[in-house]
């Protein structure tokens, strides 16, 4: 392409201090170097991680250009690059897949040892930084950076996807959608005829509940204090919705009632560890099995009667809902061949000019997806 090799300039959203609204900035992207990879964004959705970042809960480092639920198209690659070309479609992906390292090379976990999330720079893997802005260093985040109209991610970060896919749905599996599906199907590996239940009804809760109908649950059971978000969990699936706030026992001990017992599979996906508990609790005693998906603040921490786990329970968590990144183009076929309906979890559209009223959106608790266009 005539810009490939070339210093791009573009908008981006900026998030330059933690607790203040990102604000729209003309920033120049610099050309891919060696395993690199410049795409042009089509669209991308806000996720709670982004919001997250934005309340200063991770160890992010600012300024940083937010957003990894992204999908674009190649606008130009750096040398040895070998998986995409120009002009191909794809999604950048926050789990990165090395090939080399002792998480890719085994069967079992997608946390690859080059993982942005961890331990962040905010930076390429020569340590330094493909944007700028106002004459500053501005950090990527998650190795992705979807808030712009360029971004620049390593090789290891991206993937190819088919060419017909509707690049302002399949941005949800960059995260949200990957997460609670993958988090049924993957970590718990929920088994037809099972009951489960959801704390949380959310993108990512909403999410589980696709994956576990998908699977054959028989009995799938939302729960959430906000009973707006019981038409649409019905919509993707729950056979049933409570709210804590109807009872006077606690949840998890209502749940063991309704349950004979306790869940086959219960998910956390709120990130509060109160609830991680009463998830834990109301799994069946003998073989439930509860999987921690919600993201806790960095200093957060739980504890419990070990005897949960003694009498037969599994505690299990995963990154991304234990996809890889190379498996990617099968979910995109998966929704292409309407297995799962993502259209359901995209309540709002904006151009990225309204980036922070999406981030407001979604904290209200009115919005599921709000997906950005560039």
């Amino acid at each position: 392409m005539a810009t490939s090799g070339k210093v791009l300039k573009c908008k981006a959203a900026v998030a330059w201090a933690p607790h203040k609204p990102m604000s729209i900035e003309e920033i120049e992207v610099a050309p891919p170097k060696d395993h690199e990879v410049r795409i042009k964004m089509v669209a991308s959705s806000i996720c709670r991680s982004d919001d997250h970042a934005l309340e200063g809960l991770y160890a992010n480092i600012f300024p940083v250009i937010l957003g990894h639920e992204g999908a674009g198209i190649v606008e130009s690659i750096g040398r040895a690059v070998t998986s995409v070309q120009p002009g191909d479609k794809v999604l950048p992906f926050p789990v990165p897949q090395c090939g080399e390292c002792r998480y890719c090379k085994g069967p079992n976990g997608n946390t690859c040892v080059k993982i942005e999330a961890g331990k962040p720079t905010g930076l390429m893997n020569d340590n330094t930084s493909r944007f700028s802005c106002k004459g500053k260093l501005i950090h990527n985040f998650f190795g992705t950076s979807t808030f712009t109209e360029y971004t620049v991610v390593n090789e290891i970060s991206v993937v190819k996807i088919d060419a017909a896919a509707a690049l302002e749905r399949v941005c949800l599996l960059g995260c949200g959608f990957s997460t609670g599906y993958g988090s049924a199907i993957n970590t718990a590996k929920v088994h037809a005829g099972s009951t489960c239940v959801i704390y949380g009804l959310g993108g990512v809760g909403l999410s589980v509940i696709i994956g576990c109908r998908v699977a054959g649950a028989a009995r799938i059971i939302g729960v959430d204090i906000k009973k707006d978000k019981f038409a649409k969990a019905r919509v993707l699936g729950a056979t049933e919705c409570i709210s804590p706030q109807d009872f006077i026992k606690s949840i998890h001990e209502v749940i063991t009632e309704m349950t004979d017992g306790g869940a086959d599979y219960t998910f956390e996906c709120v990130g509060t560890t109160d609830l991680m508990v009463s998830a834990l609790k109301s799994s069946h005693y003998a073989f439930g099995t509860t999987v921690i998906v919600g993201v806790a603040p960095l200093d957060a921490q739980f504890s419990f009667d070990p005897m949960l786990l003694l009498t037969g329970r599994t505690l299990k968590g995963a990154i991304l809902g234990g996809f890889r990144k190379d498996y990617i183009p099968q979910l995109v076929a998966d929704y292409m061949a309407k297995k799962f309906n993502l259209d359901e979890l995209v309540t709002h559209t904006l151009p990225l000019e309204r980036i922070n009223e999406g981030v407001e959106l979604l904290r209200s608790g009115n919005c599921i997806r709000c997906v950005l266009t560039f």
